[in-house]
C-alpha cells in the first residue's frame, strides 16, 4: 500500500513536469506554468488531426505482434489465439497498474495451450528484447536522415542504449546455449532440482535464439511493430510541427521505451508524459506543443491498445478483477511458476 502511494506521488510529480516548471530553490512560487492552461486547452482541437492516423498504428501493433510471437513458438498456434492473448496483455499493460501485460498473455499461452509458463515467458522475452534490437537499428538509421543534425544530441544516450542492447543479446544467446548443458549436468549430480527444471525450461523458452537463423528470423518480424509505432510517433511530431519529425519518431520511441523498461513500476504515467515531454521541446517543440504531445499521444495509445485489448476481454469471457495483481490469474501464475520449478522438465 505504501509503495503504491508512492508510486502515485512520484507519478504526479513527473507528469506536472509537462505542464509547470518546479523552483525547488529561492524565493518565489514552488511551480510555475509553462504556459497558459486555458490556451492549451482552447488550442488541443486543433492537434487532433494527426490523432486517427495515430490510433490506426498504434493499433496495427497487436495483429503485428500476433505475427511475431509465433516465430518464437515451437508449437504452432492458431492466429486467432495469439491475437487475443497479445490484445489481452496489451489491455493490462495499458489500463491497470504494474505494466504487466507480457507476463498477463504468458500464462493465458500456457494455460489455453498446455505449454510450461516459463517457456512461454521466455518467447516473449525473446520477442521484446528482438524488438529492442530492432528499435536500436531503426534509431541508428533516423541519425542518417535529414534530421540526424538535431538527433545527434541523443547519440551519448544511443551508445547507451545500443550498449545494452548488444550486452542483453549476448546474455540470452549464452542462456539458450548452455542452459540445457547445465540442467542435465545438475540431473546427473541429482542437486538442485528446482534449478534443473528452471534451466530446463529458460532452454525451451528461448531456443529461437540458439541459431543466427532463428534470431534473424524473430528479428525480420520484430520490425514490423516497432516500424508502425516509430512511424506513428513520427507522424505525431510532424504535426506539432517538428521539421523532419517522421525521422525522429524512433528515437521518441526508444527514450519511451528505455524509461517504461521496468515491469511493476507505479509511476509509468508519469515517466510517460516526463519522457514524451522533455523529448519533444529538445527536438524544438515550444512547451505548449509538447505537453499536447505528450496527452494526446499517450490518450491515443490507451484508446486504441486498451480499446482493442478490451474487445478481447469482452470475446474470452475474462473478469477485469481477475486480471488486476492479486487476481486469481496472478495467483494461478504464481502457482504455475512454483510448480514447474519443482518438477524438473525431462533431459
Amino acid at each position: 500500500m505504501l509503495l503504491a502511494v508512492l508510486g502515485l506521488a512520484l507519478s504526479v510529480v513527473l507528469l506536472s513536469t509537462a505542464f509547470f516548471r518546479w523552483h525547488l530553490q529561492g524565493p518565489g512560487p514552488l511551480l510555475e506554468p509553462r504556459f497558459p492552461l486555458d490556451e492549451f486547452l482552447r488550442d488541443l482541437p486543433g492537434h487532433l488531426v494527426w490523432l486517427l492516423p495515430f490510433v490506426l498504428l498504434q493499433a496495427s501493433i497487436i495483429p503485428l505482434r500476433a505475427v511475431q510471437w509465433q516465430s518464437t513458438l515451437r508449437k504452432r498456434v492458431p492466429f486467432r489465439e495469439r491475437y487475443h492473448l497479445v490484445a489481452i496483455g496489451a489491455f493490462v499493460h495499458n489500463a491497470l497498474p504494474g505494466k504487466l501485460g507480457d507476463i498477463l498473455r504468458s500464462f493465458l499461452l500456457s494455460r489455453t495451450e498446455r505449454i510450461p509458463f516459463l517457456r512461454c515467458l521466455g518467447t516473449v522475452g525473446v520477442c521484446k528484447l528482438m524488438e529492442f534490437a530492432a528499435l536500436m537499428l531503426l534509431v541508428t538509421l533516423s541519425l542518417l536522415g535529414p534530421f540526424g543534425a538535431t538527433l545527434s544530441r541523443f547519440q551519448g544516450q544511443l551508445k547507451v542504449a545500443v550498449s545494452l542492447c548488444v550486452g542483453l543479446v549476448a546474455l540470452v544467446v549464452l542462456l539458450a546455449h548452455w542452459s540445457a548443458p547445465l540442467a542435465n549436468s545438475l540431473h546427473r549430480r541429482h542437486r538442485f532440482p528446482r534449478l534443473e527444471g528452471l534451466l530446463h525450461h529458460v532452454s525451451d523458452g528461448l531456443g529461437s535464439a540458439r541459431s543466427f537463423r532463428g534470431m534473424g528470423k524473430v528479428l525480420f518480424f520484430s520490425v514490423g511493430p516497432v516500424l508502425a509505432s516509430a512511424l506513428a510517433y513520427g507522424l505525431a511530431l510532424h504535426g506539432i510541427g517538428i521539421q523532419g519529425g517522421l525521422f525522429a519518431g524512433a528515437v521518441m520511441l526508444g527514450a519511451i521505451s528505455l524509461g517504461q523498461a521496468l515491469p511493476g513500476v507505479p509511476a509509468g504515467m508519469g515517466i510517460y508524459y516526463f519522457v514524451t515531454s522533455w523529448a519533444a521541446r529538445s527536438l524544438g517543440a515550444s512547451p505548449e506543443d509538447a505537453a499536447a504531445f505528450a496527452t494526446l499521444t499517450h490518450l491515443g495509445t490507451v484508446l486504441s491498445q486498451a480499446g482493442v485489448g478490451a474487445i478481447s476481454v469482452y470475446v474470452r469471457k475474462i473478469r477485469i478483477r481477475d486480471l488486476r495483481k492479486g487476481g486469481s490469474l496472478a495467483r494461478e501464475a504464481a502457482h504455475h511458476v512454483a510448480h514447474e520449478s519443482v518438477e524438473p522438465a525431462p533431459p
